[in-house]
């Protein structure tokens, strides 16, 4: 098995075991009864090792302190995050389940999939933001491209012979990279994995000649074994501050960050979501999470719910875009 990339083990070192047990099953509580009473399940929904799943355990273990219960961990990844939705969105709403997802499964996913066994706009709802996750197109440093103009190049003269991974089909990576092959003028193979950690994994094997990350090689780019050629951000990253935009690099406007939070099912009670809220933001405005979000090059953003739905709202016209033009689909 591939070694799990060196940002999780160096975040995993400071959570608390609970965070890895296996997801318990909750007593019923009566609507009477305090909040929380007994440990709270978080669905990531998307496998460990990537970037939800890392703030997912960051966040966990700061509610987890400020609680007094465990907040457990759940990997449930595969088909673009829908499993890992469903599953939440089918839970009992009692605020004992919550989501760690990417933006996209409520942006992206409905422009994708034809039928889903869900609503991801409906059945599930915003409760707080974590952190704006840019994507840091990454090569290994044995690529003949030094910089971004050779890289572009190098496409040109090889057209669907490179190939890039992805989290999976319609992931904001992936729309990305159709998006720089857009503004560019360029075509490389897509290779769509379950999740940033496996792509990243067969990055580092060479298996694939690139691709969008959402932080968790910048390790790899610190130690020299990949090369980050720039940033798919408005802003430069305070982690790699010498990688340039894209926008600097001249693909005008180009912007493929994703706002990563937390998420409910439908019908929990709204004192409950504003707890979660307040208490989010709270976490995220201490100095320890900001630094440790930071670490793995994300940058710590508090919203509101209403706010942090607002910007799913625009990013699904956005993605929606793009996914229209290129032809992209998920499936049935």
């Amino acid at each position: 098995m591939r070694a799990i990339v060196t940002a999780l083990a160096l975040v995993a070192s400071m959570l608390s075991p609970s965070l890895a047990q296996t997801s318990p099953t909750p007593s019923s509580t009566s609507t009477s009864a305090p909040w929380p009473t007994h440990p709270i399940r978080l669905i990531v929904n998307f496998p460990a090792g990537g970037a939800a799943d890392l703030l997912a355990r960051l966040i966990g273990q700061s509610l987890s302190e400020t609680f007094g219960q465990p907040v457990v961990v759940e990997n449930k990844g595969g088909a673009n995050g829908n499993l890992g939705g469903e599953m939440a969105a089918r839970a009992t709403p009692d605020g004992y389940t919550l989501l760690m997802s990417s933006g996209g499964m409520v942006a992206i996913n409905p422009h994708l999939y034809a039928n889903l066994p869900f609503d991801p706009t409906k059945d599930i709802v915003p409760v707080a933001s974590v952190a704006r996750v840019p994507f840091y197109l990454v090569v290994r440093t044995q690529n003949s491209a030094q910089d971004f103009k050779a890289f572009v190049a190098d496409l040109k003269a090889n057209p669907g012979k490179r190939n890039f991974g992805s989290p999976g089909i319609g992931s904001s990576p992936h729309l990305a990279a159709e998006l720089l092959k857009k503004m560019t003028g360029t075509d490389a193979v897509h290779v769509p994995y379950r999740g940033a950690a496996p792509a990243l994994n067969d990055l580092l094997a060479g298996q694939i000649d690139f691709l969008f990350d959402p932080g968790i090689a910048i390790e790899h780019v610190k130690s020299g074994v990949l090369r980050a050629l720039a940033i798919g951000s408005p802003q430069r990253s305070p982690q790699l501050p010498d990688v340039p935009t894209l926008d600097e690099l001249g693909l005008t406007g180009f912007d493929a960050d994703a706002i990563f939070g937390v998420y409910t099912p439908a019908g929990t009670p709204q004192e409950v979501i504003l707890r979660l809220n307040t208490e989010v933001n709270r976490a995220l405005a201490t100095a320890t999470l900001k630094e440790r979000i930071t670490a793995v090059g994300n940058v710590p953003v508090a919203m509101s719910p209403d706010a942090f739905g607002a910007r799913a709202r625009e990013d699904s016209k956005r993605f929606g875009e793009i996914i229209r033009e290129r032809g992209i689909t998920g499936g049935n």
